[in-house]
């Protein structure tokens, strides 16, 4: 947590603070995972050159920065989500339900087998804590599949809480690059006076950001290469929707959220 001070900061200061924790959060992705992110841009060039596919993961609240790299206007067409009912986000009721669904054992393999993911496909996982049943088997399955394995979660949780899941693991130990989203523990940013639990939780910020980094790195990489990255461009646009009618057309095979 950013401002940790007994007595927290003065109420009509709490918005300024909260935006300098998330420019400070975003400050150390840049500098220290920097090198997390090129490599993790490489293997997403890697995929895309092999014919591989992409999909991206995240239950609950992290399953908003894995929509948002998903038929995104400026993003690669090739992402898809992977989605699990009543996990992707919050619409389910009780949304509860989301929470208990993700501490399931062996729903990761259901989910394999059922999803079109295969040996040679990339697969980003998010999970802020990286303790839980299903982002931890679905890591080990995906891997034991063939699949690249991209864990995006806060390395904190490893030292400051426990595994839930049988393995006793975390999804960090189960990645073929791990990014660190740099949250802390409970994921709240800020303290103050007559507020009795801390506020203002940042990950979702800094993890949107965290996963738009690593699509640049993978244009870039991809651009290097002499392989024009499939990118999408905004229906506001001119000329926008017949882009993106070609892409869908080239890379149809690889794209599974228009079908």
């Amino acid at each position: 947590m950013s401002d940790t001070s007994p007595t927290g900061p003065a109420p009509g200061d709490l918005p300024g603070r909260f935006l300098d924790a998330a420019v400070e959060l975003l400050r150390r992705v840049r500098d220290e995972e920097q090198d997390g992110i090129r490599r993790a841009g490489t293997l997403i060039a890697d995929t895309v050159t092999a014919g591989g596919r992409l999909f991206a993961f995240g239950a609950g609240h992290s399953a908003l920065p894995a929509q948002d790299v998903v038929y995104r206007a400026g993003g690669l067409a090739l992402m898809n989500l992977l989605a699990v009912p009543g996990l992707t986000g919050v619409d389910v009721m009780p949304a509860t339900l989301g929470s208990a669904l993700e501490g399931v054992s062996g729903l990761a393999d259901a989910v394999l087998g059922t999803a079109p993911v295969r040996s040679g496909d990339l697969l980003v996982i998010i999970s802020l804590s990286g303790r839980n049943a299903l982002p931890v088997e679905l890591a080990r399955g995906a891997q034991a599949r063939g699949v690249t394995v991209i864990g995006v979660t806060s390395v904190a949780y490893a030292t400051a809480t426990r595994p839930r899941n049988a393995n006793g693991t975390f999804l960090k130990d189960h990645c073929d690059i791990v990014l660190d989203s740099k949250i802390s523990v409970g994921d709240a940013e800020l303290s103050a006076d007559g507020i009795d639990a801390p506020f203002a939780p940042a990950s979702t910020v800094v993890t949107s950001a965290l996963m738009q980094a690593v699509m640049a790195a993978a244009a870039g990489e991809l651009a290097a290469r002499g392989a024009p990255p499939p990118l999408l461009r905004s229906g506001n646009v001119d000329g926008g929707h017949a882009w993106n009618r070609r892409v869908f057309e080239e890379y149809g095979d690889r794209i599974f959220y228009r079908r």
